[in-house]
């Protein structure tokens, strides 16, 4: 986390500021066209600049995650650090005087932006992600589970060595479960589920297979010092934000993976260069 007073001195003044998110969108200053990629450009205006081989013009932040909300450089690493100290987005809209809408706004880009640099982004992006299981005749169909409700979003929760991946489960076929699995344990290995059944397939390929974890792992049978680890870390920030709908809950859940596999590290940084990415189109 950098500490306040080095977040104090460099909000000394809107140059600073401005150049500290320049520095951030290019690597080594050096300029290139965001629509071609070539690289002969040049300065048309103090931080515009035109393409010499498509002619096209842009600025600084220009096709960049930071350019979606209309905000002054100060104003944005003021939120980028309250983002970081967990700050809500209302709490934060008083603190800075900027309108909650606003505030709001600028945090989902925030999490969209964590969700692009993750490796799944393509999925999951604008939060909608929707698990189905294929039918006989190949076409996909609501799957017949007990106490499933058909669109709901599925993931697979992986920790190795102190690190979790999130990964969104579309196709809820047994071979799907099988391949998430199979990441993660060698074969003969135990490997405990909820009362799913379609995690039953495990005790088929050579996986000594409990489920109903919950109660095993509640009365301290097994150690679960990875994944509890992840679970109770998350539900205890999640449950700050009083309800999260379907549709946004992965970016939350996303945005959990990528604080706890942070947990002992500065994330200030990381944000700014996340949202100084340029976003795919």
């Amino acid at each position: 986390m950098m500490d306040l007073r080095s977040f104090k001195y460099m909000l000394r003044g809107e140059d600073s500021v401005k150049r500290y998110l320049v520095k951030a969108c290019w690597k080594n200053d050096v300029r290139f066209c965001i629509r071609c990629e070539a690289r002969k450009v040049y300065r048309i205006r103090r931080d515009r600049y035109r393409c010499s081989r498509c002619g096209y013009e842009f600025s600084d932040f220009a096709g960049r995650w930071i350019n979606k909300v209309k905000l002054p450089p100060r104003e944005w690493l003021w939120l980028i650090k309250l983002f970081e100290l967990e700050i809500s987005a209302r709490r934060a809209s008083q603190q800075l005087g900027i309108s909650y809408p606003t505030v709001h706004k600028a945090y989902h880009l925030i999490r969209r932006s964590i969700i692009a640099h993750s490796g799944n982004g393509d999925l999951l992006s604008d939060g909608e992600i929707e698990a189905k299981e294929p039918g006989f005749d190949g076409r996909s169909k609501a799957p017949r589970v007990e106490n499933f409700k058909p669109g709901f979003p599925v993931f697979g929760i992986l920790e190795r060595e102190g690190s979790v991946k999130v990964e969104p489960l579309q196709d809820l076929s047994a071979e799907a479960v099988l391949n998430l699995a199979v990441k993660t344990a060698r074969r003969g290995s135990i490997v405990y589920t909820d009362r799913w059944g379609r995690y039953d397939a495990l005790m088929f390929c050579d996986y000594k297979h409990f489920a109903d974890y919950g109660k095993r792992f509640s009365r301290g049978d097994v150690p679960m010092n990875g994944m509890e680890g992840f679970l109770s870390y998350a539900k205890e920030r999640m449950n700050k934000f009083h309800g999260i709908s379907k549709e946004k809950f992965p970016l939350y859940l996303k945005e959990m993976e990528f604080r706890y596999n942070h947990r002992r590290k500065p994330i200030f940084n990381t944000l700014v260069r996340y949202l100084c990415d340029l976003k795919a189109t």
